[in-house]
């Protein structure tokens, strides 16, 4: 028996485009193998305009609308007069996927798309870390009481089940560390450093290859990391903490002799984020470390992220993977809706 998945996306840039191309590629097989025909119904994006159609639009459409003419203009099924709370209120979606821009400062406006969608009984999926750092024990008790779910996989380290393993199968395990690389793009440029480039070359070469923003502050100053590492806060460690508890510092500061320095003393320069237990208090840190070569994250490099779980029972376990992207944080997205039915 086949299950009808109705999505309506708030945002259509490269996290929706990614979803929407999986779902053209690989819908089908997801209904022989999972019995489930996901289909996006609705779109809502602030600068590329509204559709909706309530039997599903095209996604291949979609995808060539918006690559042609960067925006929806025109498309059959327009919504000109809609915004993202009037799809979520008026749509038949029975998934609202959060994909609208980060603010780490309020969580807005996706904390309040998030909280009108549970107010109208839908589910919940979001790759922002605004809602999630800052207000994801209201959004959680919301759709308690609405019954309905949230999903907040693509919020640390994208399609790379970080957050699942941890708390599904990990979390009786005792967590007693989490040690992390959360921002592929300072990673990309201390590995480019290692390699004899300089900070500013490395940083303009990133933003050439698109991992980095032309305002470069969020990643290396580690406001990102810092955000991922609330998160992990927050969803495993059950603290209520905020960025401001955070103890962060950037990358901007390193030279290449600090690089080489580490290098000749068999240690690599990381930007770690940290959260451990400290005589009874969750210490939490993104900062630049110098770790010995035979560290499990030492050797990460390029743009991947990585984490590695100090617990009492399995020991030490590192899960590494992509950190971001078009079809990763996309596939993010279906993590959650798979377990939502599942």
């Amino acid at each position: 028996m086949t299950r009808d998945v109705r999505l309506g996306l708030v945002g259509f840039g490269n996290v929706g485009q990614g979803l929407a191309q999986i779902l053209r590629d690989s819908g089908a097989e997801y209904v022989r193998t999972l019995g489930l025909n996901i289909m996006i119904v609705a779109v809502a994006d602030a600068l590329k305009g509204c559709a909706y159609h309530p039997q599903g639009l095209d996604a291949g459409a979609l995808l060539e609308k918006v690559t042609r003419d960067g925006n929806l203009k025109g498309f059959p099924d327009e919504k000109p007069g809609w915004d993202a709370l009037a799809m979520i209120v008026e749509s038949n979606a029975d998934v609202i996927v959060e994909m609208s821009y980060t603010d780490l400062k309020t969580g807005q406006p996706a904390t309040a798309h998030m909280m009108e969608a549970i107010k109208y009984k839908k589910h919940v999926v979001t790759t922002n870390k605004g809602p999630v750092a800052l207000h994801f024990e209201q959004i959680e008790e919301a759709a308690r009481r609405s019954g309905v779910q949230v999903g907040v996989e693509g919020t640390v380290m994208s399609g790379t089940p970080t957050l699942r393993l941890a708390r599904e199968i990990l979390g009786a395990a005792q967590i007693r560390r989490v040690q992390g690389i959360f921002n592929g793009t300072t990673n990309y440029i201390l590995t480019q450093m290692e390699s004899g480039m300089s900070y500013a070359d490395a940083l303009a070469e990133a933003q050439k290859l698109g991992y980095a923003e032309a305002d470069p502050t969020g990643d290396v100053e580690g406001f990102d990391a810092a955000g991922k590492v609330v998160i992990l806060a927050r969803l495993l460690m059950h603290e209520q903490i905020g960025m401001e508890d955070v103890d962060r510092t950037g990358i901007t500061r390193l030279t290449v002799d600090d690089i080489s320095a580490a290098k000749a003393a068999g240690e690599r320069w990381k930007l770690i984020g940290t959260l451990e237990r400290v005589d009874g208090k969750l210490a939490a840190s993104v900062k630049p470390l110098r770790l010995p070569l035979s560290h499990p994250l030492a050797g990460v490099s390029g743009a991947s992220n990585a984490v590695h779980f100090t617990t009492d029972y399995v020991g030490e376990v590192t899960l590494i993977g992509p950190g971001a992207g078009r079809l990763p944080t996309g596939y993010a997205v279906l993590e959650d809706i798979f377990a939502i039915y599942r």
